[in-house]
């Protein structure tokens, strides 16, 4: 079976294919970056 090209996406599809291709890369951005904040305000406190 030969694939035929769709059409251009939705809005709503081209947001919720950006969402998901590129979210879980925002979210270990974010946890690392706050983890970091985290251990850098411990290591000033044990000072």
């Amino acid at each position: 079976m030969i694939l035929l090209h769709l059409g251009p996406l939705h809005p709503v599809e081209r947001i919720l294919t950006l969402v998901l291709a590129f979210g879980p890369f925002v979210l270990l951005a974010m946890t690392i970056w706050i983890t970091r904040r985290r251990n850098a305000a411990e290591d000033l406190e044990d000072e």
